[in-house]
């Protein structure tokens, strides 16, 4: 399993599990080594004597994830009830933002050296099927996000943005529909420089891949693939492309407010609808975490050793591709996440407008 896998497993179950779009949190958990598998397998064709050694990595990443996680999660989501119900600004919702960016990390730096393990048996066969995969996924996202018209990119864009805000808040009216319009007019979002950062990530990602097995599994060095992956996480997380990175603030500085600014919006009875909605998702996380023994471990200290083998994100770098915001939602999936997933990708954070 690559880091690049890894990494868009643990941005699928935070955008489930914390603020997406599960009908059934437990069921959907319980079936997310499967899926996982099948996904995986998809985008890289493991062959039969390949197959074990990755479901084993799943599974191991699966039983960490239950453990250690969850409980930090439903932690999360218990806070969240508390302060749904008062209004918001700006300063407040980046705050989530990186909350969720951090536990994202979390869950890619467990994954890097699982990754590590499998990346030799990988062969340019299956590096090529990558390539191809990824040619599909980019038509795919050019169908979503890059759409001729501008009247339709702004109304696909919107109903995205409805469609979550509407997920955890229940039925919007119209003042605050036509605040999301306004909000889509607004935005400095631009879905074609995504797209760039996109195709440059999936270039690299190839490159490095390319580079680690070049000498077959007779010629693997554990540190090397180790440091190589690592090195790709660093990527993922952050952009070495100034530019972007610029862009990268500016949106993010508008979706914290755009976001405070739908949240006041809401009435008494719709911040209670997604009380109750958080509060159902809690309930699911720790039945979850309680399915098998949990050990003594702190989430936060977790977080820490793990960011010292990746590096954590800067705490007011708000252009960390680990969570970048789209649009006129809160976050979108990042660059990494929606050029390395296939077609139903990472979820979104919270009322994106990225598709989930």
């Amino acid at each position: 399993m690559s880091t690049a896998k890894s990494r868009i497993i643990g941005a699928v179950l935070l955008g489930c599990l914390l603020l997406g779009g599960c009908s059934a949190v437990k069921l959907g958990y319980n079936q997310a080594p499967t899926l996982a598998w099948w996904w995986l397998d998809g985008y890289v064709d493991f062959s039969d004597e390949q197959s074990p050694q990755v479901k084993d990595a799943i599974g191991q990443w699966f039983a960490w994830h239950r453990a250690t996680q969850l409980p930090d999660y439903a932690n999360l989501l218990a806070a969240a009830q508390v302060q749904v119900m008062q209004p918001a600004t700006p300063a407040q919702v980046c705050r989530w933002n990186v909350d969720l960016r951090e536990r994202i990390g979390t869950a890619v730096a467990y994954g890097v050296p699982l990754a590590a393990e499998v990346l030799p048996k990988l062969g340019p066969q299956q590096l090529a099927h990558l390539e191809k995969r990824y040619r599909k996924a980019n038509l795919e996202f050019q169908e979503d996000f890059l759409q001729v018209e501008p009247e339709e990119r702004r109304k696909a864009t919107v109903q995205r943005i409805v469609d979550r805000a509407e997920l955890l808040y229940g039925r919007l009216d119209e003042p605050q529909r036509q605040l999301i319009v306004a909000g889509a007019v607004a935005s400095p979002f631009d879905p074609s420089y995504w797209f760039a950062e996109r195709q440059a990530l999936q270039a690299e990602v190839l490159q490095t891949l390319q580079r680690l097995t070049a000498g077959g599994p007779a010629r693997a060095d554990p540190a090397s693939n180790l440091a190589g992956l690592q090195a790709l996480s660093q990527r993922m997380l952050r952009s070495t492309n100034v530019a972007y990175r610029s862009y990268q603030q500016r949106l993010t500085e508008y979706n914290c407010a755009f976001a405070a600014q739908v949240h006041n919006s809401t009435s008494v009875a719709q911040r209670q609808h997604a009380r109750e909605k958080l509060r159902s998702w809690e309930i699911d996380l720790r039945a979850l975490a309680a399915q098998r023994p949990a050990p003594a471990v702190d989430p936060a200290k977790v977080r820490a050793q793990q960011f010292g083998a990746i590096g954590a994100p800067p705490p007011d770098q708000a252009g960390w591709i680990g969570m970048p915001a789209t649009g006129v939602g809160l976050s979108q999936p990042s660059s990494a996440s929606k050029a390395l997933s296939p077609s139903a990708s990472a979820r979104p954070l919270a009322f994106s407008s990225a598709k989930g």
